[in-house]
């Protein structure tokens, strides 16, 4: 790759100015349009495209006498050329009125914020759900549902909930289920989901003596629910998005929309540093379905933790710039609002 520190003020512009182009038109970009544009003669920018084309910055397609970025062009672009520019009052309203329907439900939250960050951004978007094994039990509760049934409700720190339905083999009060109440919060609320497992659960049920043959059926609803919780999800919305981008071949698009489609590998590359916005440009995903797509990422926190992912998957002829201060907007926005959710439970 070229060193940007090689380019000269004049090649950075002209640079920036092509990428721009060909994100905002999806052509070609010719040398009058940025002559027009940087205020210099077209045989200059000829010369300037000649020059940042042999440094593998652009590229010319055999059809055209214009120019288009390369991956390497992107990366000094994303690196070093590109101004993330601040969100206007309106867009921010705006954000904030879809996401309003949502804020006081952490899973209707995240299922908003992917709705709302592939409208904007015309790409593929994707939320994952906080969680994880070191994901800790907040509080347990449980409602009778029936005769012999009842609901057990699992409650995380990272604010999310799963329950699952358990069966006795005699009939349910409320004093017992005020025991089991007590025995798991006191056994088992503080603890990270990855500790409750089958060995961990025989123990506790061992040390409650006659108690033990009662607790088997909450017990399993108990594990259920927290491996539940372990299991980090992930919410998907936009893929027809890419069906407007015909850079982004029938086949090759398809590769993509799989590979995607495979969450547990997928989740694996929103696994990036907190606190900015990171790109993943063509070959640097790692995975050949994506040689031709570029991806952003942004971490969210839950009380100054790392909890999830936002990102946005598309094109390499995706809007860097404005993409990234959507992120980071909603980042804050879901960050925020997470984090006030988890310490109203």
């Amino acid at each position: 790759m070229a060193d940007p520190m090689e380019l000269t003020l004049r090649k950075e512009r002209v640079l920036a100015s092509v990428i721009q182009g060909y994100i905002q038109g999806g052509e070609p970009v010719g040398s009058k349009v940025i002559a027009e544009e940087i205020g210099v003669s077209s045989a200059t920018v000829r010369n300037e495209m000649a020059s940042l084309t042999e440094l593998g910055l652009l590229e010319q397609p055999h059809t055209s006498a214009g120019r288009v970025p390369s991956p390497k062009g992107y990366r000094v672009f994303v690196d070093r050329l590109m101004q993330v520019p601040e969100l206007d009052v309106w867009e921010k309203r705006w954000i904030d009125s879809r996401l309003a329907p949502g804020m006081y439900d952490p899973e209707q939250l995240l299922s908003h914020t992917a709705q709302l960050t592939a409208k904007v951004s015309r790409c593929v978007a994707a939320v994952t759900t906080p969680g994880g094994a070191g994901t800790k039990v907040k509080a347990i509760q449980l409602a009778q549902t029936s005769r012999r049934t009842a609901m057990l409700l699992l409650m995380s720190s990272a604010g999310t909930m799963k329950s699952h339905m358990f069966r006795c083999d005699y009939d349910l009060t409320n004093d017992i289920l005020r025991i089991f109440f007590r025995i798991f919060n006191e056994n088992v609320a503080g603890k990270c989901v990855a500790e409750i497992t089958p060995a961990f659960l025989q123990s506790l049920g061992a040390s409650l003596g006659e108690m033990y043959s009662m607790v088997g059926a909450p017990m399993w609803a108990l594990l259920e629910a927290a491996r539940d919780i372990a299991r980090t999800e992930m919410i998907l919305s936009g893929q027809m998005n890419l069906f407007f981008y015909p850079e982004l071949e029938a086949a090759g698009m398809h590769r993509m929309l799989g590979f995607l489609e495979r969450q547990e590998l997928f989740a694996q590359l929103l696994c990036q540093k907190p606190g900015r916005v990171t790109a993943l440009i063509g070959r640097e995903c790692g995975y050949s379905e994506l040689d031709a797509a570029s991806l952003l990422v942004s971490r969210y926190s839950i009380d100054g933790q790392d909890a999830g992912a936002i990102a946005v998957a598309g094109p390499m002829r995706m809007d860097y710039p404005h993409l990234t201060a959507i992120l980071i907007y909603l980042s804050k926005k879901v960050s925020g609002q997470l984090t006030v959710l988890a310490r109203e439970d």
